[in-house]
């Protein structure tokens, strides 16, 4: 009997209908799933991803503002601005930054040194969204380069704003220089709280004018919304924010009196600081030799910064600012001063000069042998007569000595607007326990003091605060602040912002006083130290020559030039105003090594003055010219 099988299709409907219903109900669970995302997309968070949506199609740029410029007082710029492409890689954007800068080169020349200026601002400019390869390139290197652009994913040309210094070195330690933004740099703008004003900026200013008013110059920055395809390339401009271009700086300076001081010192070493007595405002400030500013504005190559760091010279030294120099005989018209005012001398009272002091078994030699005989307070200036001033010095004691000259700015920061100022030492027994640990070390001896009388010893002051002092003898005791910046101009409006002349300290000497010790500095450029140098002026100028130890002497020992080393030879200093009657400018110049005063710094100071009162014009080195007398 055959088996017939049945089968039972009330069940299998029964299951098909319920897979169908499964699965029914899981695509319209997925549906439901894609429609609440839908809508949580759409609906919930539209703002959020509108935002993102338009930040991919919107980018915003800055725009760097123009740095404001520096000019002197007669309008001649000494920092300005100009325009030019560079070539410039966002390294976050390339695969291989070596090959790509390989490939860059069959199409513009990419020197060692771009290569080499390139690694050092990838660690120096750490996050920056682009650094130049190449700067200041040709039209023909643009139009190149723009043809190829589609082969380098992650360069492009950029019109970049660079700083100028049309005279070179001439100047160069007052405005300084700018550089590439460092880590240092940033910590600084971050606690200023000036980050988004920073933004796009690569360049700050380092040293100089540049440094010290980096807030006024800057300007503030500017914002363009640019819309962008893609490949994050501009499309077009939806809005824009123009920056603010920084303010320009008018200085007080005379780059024309600034361009004979440093013509007059030559190839020397040294400083010249040049003061209007009545005002503070400075008229020349000079530090040889000097550098070229420009060289730092791409990032200066190795081999420059090489040359200038380690040059025997130091180039870098802004010595004006931050030399200190014993005075030497300069120091005598305020030892003087100081004998009048704190009554231990009259302009009478003389003495006999043998040519030494003896003092505690030690001779205090004086430059002439045999000595100059009777001398006063008069002759003593004039002639330089150091045995006047060891004795006067042991009379007055250190701290009487320290208290007073301190008076002139002596020993302490002026306040210039300039970063960078020593502080010099102005000696005295409190000075010399702070300045040593060891008790022995501490003491102050008496023969100290006799040292310091002639300039010596540990006096050391910058020649900035020597013009000062000048200045301020020239002004009968009225202390002004040293200061570059005549006035701030707004770039757009041309408004000015003046730097009124800032009143320190009025020291209320007796004017009888002032007025002896001005005539016998008078007496020092008619009969005496510096007479030659100024033979047949058309003015009346009142000076102090000086010549300082750079080496100590053994006892009884001579000095002879010719036998000493050239950096080890005395400096050469001198001090003036003028004219006597009405002082229009005070001086202070330092020739390192230069020997005599009298020769190598007073020729120096008698052609500032004469471009400066009379716009007489020397030009050659005052080196040239004969000096006179080696008694300082």
């Amino acid at each position: 009997m055959r088996l017939t099988e049945f089968k039972d299709h009330q069940r299998e409907l029964y299951y098909f209908h319920l897979r169908i219903g499964i699965a029914g109900a899981f695509v319209l669970a997925a549906f439901s799933l894609l429609l609440l995302r839908f809508v949580y997309l759409q609906i919930v968070q539209y703002d959020y991803y509108r935002t993102k949506a338009e930040d991919n199609r919107i980018s915003i740029v800055p725009i760097i503002p123009n740095r404001g410029l520096i000019l002197d007082r007669g309008g001649t710029v000494l920092a300005r601005n100009y325009s030019a492409y560079t070539l410039e890689i966002s390294p976050g954007k390339v695969a291989d930054l070596e090959k790509t800068i390989n490939d860059l080169e069959s199409v513009v020349e990419i020197r060692a040194s771009d290569r080499t200026r390139f690694k050092r601002l990838m660690i120096e400019a750490k996050g920056a969204d682009s650094l130049p390869i190449r700067t200041r390139l040709t039209d023909e290197e643009v139009a190149r380069f723009a043809v190829n652009r589609y082969r380098f994913p992650g360069v492009d040309i950029q019109a970049r704003l660079f700083r100028q210094y049309p005279l070179n070195e001439l100047a160069s330690h007052v405005t300084g220089y700018i550089g590439r933004i460092n880590d240092r740099d940033v910590e600084r703008i971050d606690e200023a709280g000036l980050t988004a004003n920073y933004k796009g900026t690569d360049h700050i200013g380092k040293t100089g004018l540049e440094q010290s008013y980096e807030n006024e110059l800057h300007g503030i920055t500017g914002y363009e919304q640019v819309e962008v395809d893609s490949a994050g390339r501009g499309v077009r401009t939806l809005s824009r924010t123009p920056p603010t271009p920084g303010n320009n700086l008018v200085l007080t300076l005379d780059i024309k009196l600034q361009e004979v001081a440093e013509q007059a010192l030559g190839d020397n070493r040294g400083a010249l600081v040049a003061i209007d007595p009545a005002t503070g405002g400075i008229l020349a400030f000079v530090s040889k030799p000097g550098f070229d500013p420009n060289l730092f504005v791409d990032g200066i190559d190795t081999a420059s910064w090489d040359s200038l760091n380690t040059s025997a010279d130091r180039p870098m030294v802004n010595r004006a600012l931050a030399g200190t120099y014993p005075p030497g005989p300069t120091f005598k018209p305020y030892m003087a001063l100081a004998a009048l005012e704190l009554g231990k001398r009259t302009p009478q009272q003389a003495i006999n000069d043998p040519g030494y002091f003896l003092f505690g078994g030690h001779r205090f030699r004086d430059d002439k042998p045999g000595g100059h005989g009777v001398v006063d307070m008069y002759k003593s200036i004039v002639v330089s007569c150091d045995t006047y001033y060891y004795v006067l010095a042991n009379d007055l004691g250190i701290d009487n000595i320290a208290r007073f000259i301190g008076k002139f700015g002596f020993g302490a920061r002026t306040g210039i607007d300039i970063e960078g100022e020593a502080t010099g030492v102005l000696p005295s027994q409190e000075w010399k326990r702070r300045r040593f640990k060891r008790p022995e070390h501490q003491k102050w001896y008496a023969g100290e003091t006799i040292s310091v009388g002639i300039g010596q010893g540990y006096n050391a002051y910058t020649p900035l605060q020597m013009a000062q002092a000048m200045a301020t003898l020239a002004n009968n005791g009225v202390v002004y602040r040293p200061h570059l910046v005549n006035y701030i101009e707004n770039a757009r409006s041309g408004e000015r912002t003046i730097v009124e002349p800032q009143l320190e300290r009025t020291l209320g000497l007796k004017p009888a006083n002032i007025e002896f010790i001005k005539q016998a500095l008078a007496g020092v450029n008619i009969e005496g130290t510096g007479a030659r140098a100024f033979a047949n002026a058309e003015y009346t100028s009142a000076g102090k020559t000086g010549t300082a130890q750079v080496i100590a002497l053994k006892q009884n020992e001579k000095y002879d030039e010719s036998r000493v080393a050239e950096r080890h030879r005395d400096h050469a200093l001198f001090i003036a105003f003028a004219p006597l009657e009405d002082p229009k400018i005070a001086l202070a110049v330092v020739v390192e090594n230069g020997g005599f005063g009298a020769r190598a710094a007073a020729p120096v100071a008698r052609q500032v003055l004469d471009y400066y009162l009379l716009g007489k014009r020397v030009d050659r080195p005052a080196a040239e010219i004969t000096g006179g007398e080696s008694n300082d």
